[in-house]
């Protein structure tokens, strides 16, 4: 991102709104949606800062801004937090106000409102001196923002929407907590609630991003994204979207129907969840595009209302199986599918999405399961035993799934001669099979280990079908992960690499785990011949001792067996 398209600077709320400059939030942002859990706790960090011992200022954190000539700017991100500090400002006019009106030094503290409201709510324009207001709000929510609020005046209740019922009742709440402080204190209240203002606007800030245009603030939010700073991209392409269709003429009846639809499937979806959906969506039906170009992307494809409502539809028809793939055990598929797709959601391997999101539109059930079931095969061969970048893996993923969208690929084995390049063969798997240690005290890892050892189980006695996430059994380190006595055939050194081998695994009874702890292998091997498992039963029955080289010979074999049960004859 070019240096003049983009500038960062930290600003309190006083140096940001109050310097002659307006802020717009987009009109088909989403509402205003904080409620008392956010209030209190803006209020409480505030009160943190007013204390005479407390913090010196409170971090709001991103205001992400667009504008294309640094006086009038679109807010982005950031535009809750904006709203409610605005808020808290009329609330305190407001308390001036009821001043002016019980008599209480009326004209100093006109003076007090007319000073703040023209600092930071809205002020007259210096050639038309018609009023300009600093903040507006969406097109749901200003009419009421500034027809009631701003004026001070009295706050209907009835007929209007949830979001305006919640800045009515955020004035509301805030009007009523600094009365509460009111009347904690003695002296004149007209300083004191200029001091509040004051010290408010000087000590809560923000970091504030400004980008020039929509690709910018687009790349902003992938960026942070990227670094755990969730912000809403999901925003961001909506008021795409809904100016594309606000273009040329009224249009109603089309936004409030996107609107709705749009809703409905961020709703299901969780707003954080929805760019990967979109972005699953998109590369199942097209070529490959990055997260960091996909808005550039379908800003350069989805131009017309059209286009928009095509985009709609297909995101529409695509999300009850994004859903599934996500959440399978809420989903209506099959079991053998919900177990399939819970795997995947194990090995946290999403790269298969676009591809199964298309094969799902064009394949027949059995075909899909067969092909679901290759994805599995080909992540525990590729992602999770050798390690493989991928990079790779998803862009062949991709073009797998563009070419289904376009009918070049009618079936599953199709599908797999085309996928053979992400298909580890037999010697390479059973290599890094033979070589693999999985951190097992990685929640993640540890169920990605009892999988494969209940994999490894049902190979060896077919009626051991063991659900591998039952809190039923435990994972057994043969050589425990903390060794104390009896185990001097192992160094130091060799007891903290071997210990999460796969070779020096296997699978127990809970309670019988428990009992054992950290006992003398010969102890344990006694308990292992009793076991009901198999894999365990085999291991007491093959091994008299146990040493690192018996751990690594354990692993040969284990690598032997796990290439029969994960493997593709087609790919073979």
């Amino acid at each position: 991102m070019a240096a003049t398209n983009f500038k960062t600077e930290n600003n309190t709320f006083r140096k940001l709104i109050g310097n002659g400059l307006s802020y717009r939030i987009p009109r088909f942002q989403r509402d205003y949606s904080w409620t008392d859990e956010e209030w209190e706790d803006l209020w409480q960090d505030l009160q943190g800062t007013l204390q005479p011992d407390g913090e010196p200022a409170h971090y709001l954190g991103y205001l992400v801004l667009q504008s294309p000539d640094d006086k009038a700017f679109e807010v982005i991100d950031g535009q809750q937090r904006l709203t409610t500090v605005t808020i808290i400002i009329l609330a305190i006019l407001k308390h001036l106000q009821r001043l002016v009106d019980a008599g209480k030094e009326p004209a100093d503290n006109a003076r007090r409102i007319t000073q703040i409201r023209q600092t930071y709510i809205g002020y007259l324009d210096p050639v038309t001196l018609v009023s300009r207001p600093k903040l507006t709000l969406n097109r749901n929510n200003n009419s009421y923002f500034q027809d009631y609020l701003v004026p001070l005046g009295h706050l209907p209740r009835r007929g209007f929407r949830a979001s305006e019922h919640l800045l009515r009742k955020a004035f509301e709440w805030f009007d009523k907590r600094i009365g509460e402080g009111l009347k904690q204190e003695t002296g004149d209240q007209g300083p004191r609630l200029a001091q509040l203002a004051e010290d408010l606007t000087d000590r809560l800030f923000f970091t504030v991003i400004t980008v020039t245009d929509e690709l910018n603030a687009y790349k902003v939010f992938e960026t942070l994204n990227a670094r755990g700073v969730r912000l809403s991209a999901t925003d961001l392409l909506k008021n795409y979207l809904f100016s594309v269709l606000d273009r040329g003429g009224e249009n109603d009846h089309e936004l409030r129907n996107l609107e709705g639809r749009w809703e409905a499937m961020v709703g299901r979806l969780g707003a954080e969840s929805f760019p990967d959906f979109l972005r699953v969506h998109w590369n199942s039906r097209r070529p490959f595009a990055r997260q960091a170009e996909l808005f550039k992307t379908i800003r350069g494809q989805v131009k017309t209302r059209e286009a928009v409502f095509q985009l709609l539809r297909d995101m529409e028809e695509d999300l009850d199986t994004y859903l599934a793939m996500s959440s399978p055990e809420v989903s209506d598929w099959s079991r053998e599918l919900k177990a399939l797709a819970g795997t995947l959601r194990t090995f946290n391997v999403r790269q298969p999405f676009p591809l199964l999101l298309s094969a799902r539109r064009h394949f027949a059930e059995t075909e899909f399961l067969g092909l679901v079931r290759a994805c599995v095969v080909i992540s525990l061969r590729y992602n999770i035993i050798c390690g493989y970048s991928p990079a790779e893996q998803e862009r062949t993923y991709n073009a797998v799934a563009e070419r289904i969208a376009r009918g070049e690929i009618p079936s599953l084995s199709a599908a797999l001669a085309a996928m053979t390049g992400v298909y580890p063969n037999d010697a390479a798997f059973r290599a890094a099979f033979a070589d693999k240690t999985i951190r097992t005290t990685q929640s993640r890892n540890n169920r990605v280990a009892r999988y494969i050892l209940c994999a490894l189980e049902r190979h060896l006695a077919s009626e051991h079908d063991y659900d591998f996430t039952s809190d039923a059994f435990t994972l057994e380190h043969v050589l425990p992960q903390n060794a104390q006595t009896g185990w001097d055939s192992f160094t130091d050194a060799e007891a903290e690499a071997l210990a999460d081998r796969l070779g020096n695994l296997t699978l127990m009874k809970a309670g019988a785990n428990r009992d054992l702890g950290n006992a003398p292998y010969p102890v344990k091997r006694t308990a292992y011949a009793r076991s009901g498992f198999a894999i365990t039963h085999l291991l007491a029955q093959d091994y008299a001792e146990w040493t690192p080289e018996r751990i690594a010979a354990r692993q040969v074999w284990m690598a032997n067996q796990a290439t029969s049960i994960w493997r593709i004859a087609q790919l073979a």
